[in-house]
């Protein structure tokens, strides 16, 4: 029933050769609304051939050129942003305003790309040695993949393609099996935007797909955003296949409020983080960490906050927090509010039992704060990836940081204060890689970029932005000596020097 999604494949649907089907559904019903096709080893090498070709005359067309189909790209995701959010929001569960959100981040990075021309300048140094010039310049690698998320089917994708298109390799997107559709709308725009056919198609599949690009020596280079366990196998596999790697992991991100902060506001803020998406963001606030006499004013704000959330479907105007993906992601935040209370934990707002009236088969668990938990418990140190906010207490700001930097995630964290002196020592202080100051969700605009550190980030590079360009392509020295036509030199044996 529904709609078919086919790999995108030499510039055109493609049901490939296996006959592997899987249902996609709506998380909002539980019904299904299409049928995805699913590939194997031979329809990424198949891809590959395809894009190899591909890349090497892409790879020499003028940057003029690939900033113009980037220019037309824009133009064409912004008149489809509608079309685009409405799928996402079918697919995921998240609201449509909500998806519209994530194609506008992304959008950004799209927009960085269009001015790629300033990031690829080269460096130019005259008579380094007598007569002798150097010189640097970046190329492309050729082939690249990218394996994607369910949380962000347009907005993490776009983090990665639109840069390595600009700079001249053909890619290869793998986005997760659950939300689909999105992908194939950006790959016909690519199409309607002047872009050769090759230069970005789209394989649909799991494990066997990842592996497949992880180990095919066509592929140059892989960036992924994920859980971090798969994070960790992608990272491994790409890297002993001597591939270059990008790999974003998991997260537990905390928010530390302050005595001397605006209670209302921080509450407000931290609810948008932990319950925005049903708090299925990498860069989600499942943490809340109050400080002092900051505990009990700021329970009360943030109670107040959950319970006024309406949670529907995402296609629901009215709707603030939609359903989780899947039924296995209710039952688990589900059983994580269970452990947390039979360990001593209070339930200060409880989203379980939750049942939308006429979306019973919805995949819908409320907005859910929990205190009193000890450190060291799961609730509280593993990713839940759901509506769940644990608030931990300490005493003072010190305590603060020891409590944050002793997780083994280190992707994003924020501060909420009306003091300079702790803004400053924070972003001093912490181990995270994104940081925000009275901002909940630290993500950084296109033209910068998107990182975390420890268990959140494995591989050298962060993602987008400026270290984006150094990740899909790779820099070239050049010494150039132009001697005249007469000139003779006595050869020596010496190593050269400079003079």
């Amino acid at each position: 029933m529904g709609y078919d999604v086919q790999h995108w494949i030499d510039g055109h649907e493609d049901a490939g050769s296996t006959g592997d089907t899987q249902p996609i559904l709506n998380p909002a019903t539980g019904g299904e609304v299409g049928t995805l096709h699913l590939g194997d080893a031979s329809t990424v090498d198949r891809a590959v051939e395809v894009a190899a070709a591909a890349a090497e005359e892409w790879g020499r067309t003028s940057l003029a050129r690939r900033t113009q189909i980037l220019y037309r790209m824009r133009e064409l995701m912004i008149q489809h942003t509608d079309e685009i959010a409405e799928v996402i929001s079918r697919e995921h569960g998240k609201t449509v305003g909500d998806a519209k959100g994530e194609i506008a981040r992304g959008l950004e990075t799209l927009e960085f790309a269009t001015s790629i021309t300033q990031d690829l300048k080269g460096g130019f140094s005259q008579n380094v040695s007598t007569g002798v010039d150097s010189h640097t310049l970046r190329q492309p690698l050729g082939v690249v993949a990218g394996i994607t998320p369910f949380n962000f089917p347009a907005m993490v994708p776009f983090w990665m393609h639109p840069i390595a298109i600009a700079t001249g390799n053909a890619f290869l997107l793998k986005p997760s099996e659950r939300d689909p559709s999105a992908s194939n709308i950006v790959a016909r725009l690519y199409q309607e935007a002047g872009l050769p056919d090759g230069v970005f198609q789209v394989i649909h599949g799991g494990k066997t797909v990842v592996d497949a690009l992880c180990a095919h020596e066509g592929i140059a280079a892989v960036s992924f955003v994920g859980s971090t366990p798969i994070a960790k196998h992608v990272h491994a596999a790409a890297s002993a296949a001597g591939k270059r790697v990008q790999a974003l992991g998991g997260a537990n991100n905390h928010a530390v409020v302050m005595p001397d902060a605006n209670l209302e506001f921080a509450a407000a803020q931290v609810a948008s983080g932990a319950f925005g998406s049903a708090g299925e963001r990498c860069m989600a606030v499942p943490v809340a960490v109050t400080v002092g006499d900051a505990h009990e004013g700021f329970l009360a704000a943030i109670k107040a906050e959950a319970e006024k959330l309406v949670v529907g479907p995402g296609d629901d105007p009215t709707t603030d927090m939609p359903p989780v993906i899947t039924a296995d992601a209710r039952d688990r935040v589900i059983r994580m509010t269970d452990e947390a209370e039979q360990a001593g934990g209070t339930i200060v707002v409880d989203g379980r039992g939750l049942v939308v009236e006429g979306f019973e088969k919805g995949n819908f668990v409320g907005p859910t704060v929990i205190t009193d938990l000890a450190a060291d418990h799961p609730t509280y140190t593993d990713e839940v990836f759901g509506p769940v906010l644990v608030v931990m207490h300490v005493n003072n700001f010190d305590e603060a940081i020891a409590l944050v930097n002793s997780s083994p995630f280190g992707n994003g964290t924020a501060i909420f204060t009306d003091s300079g002196h702790y803004a400053r020592r924070f972003e001093d202080e912490i181990q995270v890689g994104m940081i925000g100051i009275n901002v909940p969700i630290p993500t950084p605009v296109g033209y910068y970029s998107f990182g975390g550190w420890k268990d959140s980030l494995f591989g050298e590079h962060h993602a987008h932005g400026p270290e984006g360009v150094g990740f899909y392509t790779r820099q070239k020295a050049v010494t150039t000596r132009w001697p005249a036509q007469n000139e003779t030199v006595e050869s020596s044996m010496s190593f050269p020097t400079h003079d």
